[in-house]
């Protein structure tokens, strides 16, 4: 599955980013199937919202966006909320997850919400290989932002995808628990021949990227 990007400015920024040297804003780009891409977005610079134009959370940008030649602007509710379903997962830098349902609730949604992708048992290994595997059944809002962030983790890759579109999912992480999460989405990727899009604040060395480009 291809993204396809044809000339996409947010309206509200247009002024501030066109003035900008993006490799993004206002250019064609095509990002082919399970290619590892890593987006550098200094602060200010549209980060989250270029997450969510992608993921058609937005409306307010010109240009086009298109999934396998499919145009966001055009796509019915019904066929989105199956390309979400089976062909995009995301993790918000929000997170938003639900703060009185435990963590493992929280990520059982994500999992039963169409045909199950994984046996619940899975969310437990998950777990347990992230570190979180004592906080499960405990409420979402007692949790740290660190174990937040990962359970967000573990809750997207409960889904099929064939592309992960992840916004500043490490923010919170230390060093060997971005590297845990790292291997984790580098194998679940791959097993699925999925991409992901990362968008980050700095250079960084967590995954071998096939695509680097600054905001």
């Amino acid at each position: 599955m291809q993204l396809e990007l044809q000339n996409i400015v947010p309206i509200p920024l247009k002024d501030r980013l066109l003035q900008r040297n993006s490799d993004i804003w206002n250019k064609k780009l095509l990002f082919e199937s399970g290619g590892f891409v890593k987006i550098k977005a200094p602060s200010g610079t549209g980060k989250t919202t270029f997450v969510h134009i992608i993921y058609k959370l937005r409306k307010d940008f010109e240009g086009e966006v298109l999934w396998n030649t499919t145009n966001l602007n055009s796509i019915k509710p019904g066929a989105l909320a199956e390309l979400r379903q089976q062909n995009l997962s995301i993790i918000f830098q929000d997170l938003r997850l639900f703060p009185n349902l435990t963590a493992k609730e929280n990520i059982e949604l994500n999992r039963v919400l169409q045909e199950p992708f994984y046996e619940s048992k899975v969310i437990d290994e998950m777990a347990a290989q992230l570190g979180v595997a004592s906080i499960l059944n405990q409420k979402a809002a007692l949790c740290s932002y660190g174990e937040q962030q990962r359970i967000a983790i573990i809750r997207a890759l409960m889904q099929p995808f064939n592309w992960l579109i992840m916004d500043e999912p490490f923010s919170h992480l230390d060093k060997d628990n971005i590297d845990k999460a790292a291997a984790l989405i580098t194998a679940e990727c791959k097993k699925r021949n999925a991409g992901f899009i990362l968008t980050d604040l700095e250079d960084d060395e967590h995954f071998n990227y096939t695509k680097f480009l600054n905001l």
